[in-house]
């Protein structure tokens, strides 16, 4: 795992999350999407995976707490988390929740105070691309 790419807009709105919640500190699941399903050319590998969703803390607590079933995270999604540090810490800290890629955002969160981490808590280089993952839509 040498890059790491996520959406514009994801990025935006994880980046306007960790802002509003400051001094609190946002922890969300981020979910993937392959290259191959934007409708627009990416100019990446088809198999090559793109951050392109959170889900909102809290999705699925009760179940999984009186079930222990996790209904929070999407099917094959959660391999990935945003953590903001409103202490300024850009990094990865031991008692952050971690996942295989872990972006790390921190004070004034723009686009120069977030990375990506491996999870290690090594760097890895973040790549934004400017496309929109393919519009979903609940079945009838």
């Amino acid at each position: 795992m040498s890059v790491i790419h996520v959406t514009r807009d994801l990025l935006t709105v994880l980046l306007e999350q960790a802002a509003d919640r400051d001094p609190s500190a946002v922890n969300l699941a981020l979910s993937a999407t392959r290259a191959e399903a934007f409708e627009t050319e990416t100019g990446l590998d088809p198999a090559t995976p793109v951050v392109t969703h959170f889900t909102p803390a809290g999705v699925g607590g009760s179940v999984n707490a009186v079930f222990g079933v996790d209904i929070g995270t999407p099917v094959g999604g959660g391999g990935a988390r945003f953590l903001s540090h409103p202490d300024g810490f850009l990094g990865v800290s031991k008692t952050d929740d971690l996942a295989a890629v872990v972006l790390v955002a921190v004070p004034p969160y723009d686009d120069d105070s977030v990375a990506a981490f491996d999870r290690a808590g090594d760097g890895v280089e973040l790549a934004v691309l400017d496309a929109a993952p393919p519009e979903e839509s609940i079945p009838e």
